[in-house]
């Protein structure tokens, strides 16, 4: 049995793709007969505040399904200053540094980045002939950062480009889980090793309802993280509710923006729901006729995971982020497309479903698409010969 460690900035019980893609690859790769550890921090996003079972603790070990879970001490925030943002991402990295002293570190370590800073540390740290290096990335940054306008192109830019190419140049072998973030890697490092890992679930989807569409109004569905690159407060500004109503589940920075929304346009057919488990998600999505997904920016990079979930519960995709995400909607008959940032061309989208199109069939057609071209399973077999 091949000792394995993966270090990651989220892991459940945090929600979040990040957290369940991690979580599915350390299942995966335990139930094919690796010895599985995880490093990961205190329990704390997205609320910025560390989970009442772990408070007041520096450390927790635990063993969870057979594999071991090392929860280190951070500095928890969510706030918007660079500064206290920083101070997060140093004390994780301060903690691994303590860790890696005085612990035995496996000779096989995948790292996960974002955030840079981390990955830089873990790849700085655990440097060795003797080690193999994986470094997954699920997100390119500095890019992402820019695009986001988080982030300006100045000195500490250059920076953070630096520790980029340190931290791909250091890994033997790196994760993608985009076709983009593979020719980005490969514009730097065209011989360097890049293994395309997307983010798909592992979850068993409850059969599809046998119902009627909605007969008035297209019940459209938001279910996922409340953050800036979401934008799902704009969504809320900018749609038409002509013949559609807006149902958003979940939380994260921008839910008291959306709630001061909602009270201030009671008129509106907004249903705030709130956060929910990811089990009773998966039967409540099953209710509504199209699902949006949508991005402020468009992120080079970037897919986002509800792409195959929704596919996997057979619910139609309204995609509003551009890029490879996009791409693999189209290409996959799961929806409808709407041009990255133009709400007017999201409108007009919306106003062209026919609701009564939206049929089990549909749904079951979608569903059957999924399992054939999002297998993970099938995934985690190539991804245990590379190992």
């Amino acid at each position: 049995m091949k000792d394995i460690l993966i270090i990651t900035s989220y892991f459940p019980p945090e929600i979040g793709a990040a957290s369940n893609r991690i979580f599915h690859l350390a299942e995966g790769l335990q139930q094919r007969n690796f010895k599985v550890s995880v490093i990961t921090p205190l329990p704390n996003y997205p609320t910025g505040k560390i989970f009442e079972d772990y408070q007041k603790k520096f450390k927790h070990t635990s063993i969870e399904k057979n594999i071991i879970i090392h929860r280190l001490w951070i500095y928890a925030t969510v706030s918007k200053n660079k500064f206290l943002r920083l101070i997060a991402m140093l004390s994780y990295s301060f903690s691994l540094v303590w860790f890696f002293i005085f612990n035995k570190v496996p000779k096989t370590v995948i790292v996960q980045s974002p955030p840079l800073l981390v990955a830089f540390t873990a790849m700085f740290f655990l440097r060795s002939k003797k080690r193999k290096l994986i470094l997954n990335v699920s997100d390119l940054w500095p890019i992402a950062g820019l695009e986001l306008g988080a982030l300006k192109k100045n000195f500490s830019y250059k920076m953070l480009e630096k520790i980029e190419r340190f931290n791909y140049n250091k890994a033997d072998l790196i994760l993608g889980q985009s076709e983009e973030i593979r020719t980005h890697i490969h514009s730097i490092f065209p011989k360097k090793e890049v293994f395309l890992y997307r983010n798909y679930p592992d979850f068993e989807a409850p059969e599809i309802e046998a119902r009627e569409p909605s007969e008035e109004k297209i019940k459209l569905v938001y279910a996922g993280l409340l953050g800036v690159a979401q934008g799902v407060y704009k969504l809320c500004t900018a749609l038409e509710y002509n013949n559609i109503e807006l149902h958003i589940y979940g939380s994260g920075a921008e839910q008291k923006r959306i709630e001061g929304f909602l009270v201030e346009h009671p008129e509106l057919p907004i249903y705030f729901h709130g956060r929910v488990t990811r089990k009773v998600l998966h039967k409540v999505l099953l209710g509504y006729d199209v699902a949006i997904i949508p991005l402020l920016n468009r992120i080079y990079g970037s897919v986002p995971s509800k792409i195959y979930e929704y596919a996997k519960l057979g619910l139609p995709i309204l995609y509003f982020g551009g890029g490879e995400g996009e791409t693999i909607v189209k290409n996959n008959k799961l929806g409808w497309i709407a041009t990255a940032s133009n709400y007017e061309d999201l409108n007009t989208v919306i106003a062209s479903i026919d609701v009564s199109e939206i049929t089990f069939a549909t749904k079951q057609k979608i569903k059957e698409t999924a399992t054939i071209a999002f297998n993970l399973e099938a995934q985690l077999i190539k991804l245990s010969s590379a190992l």
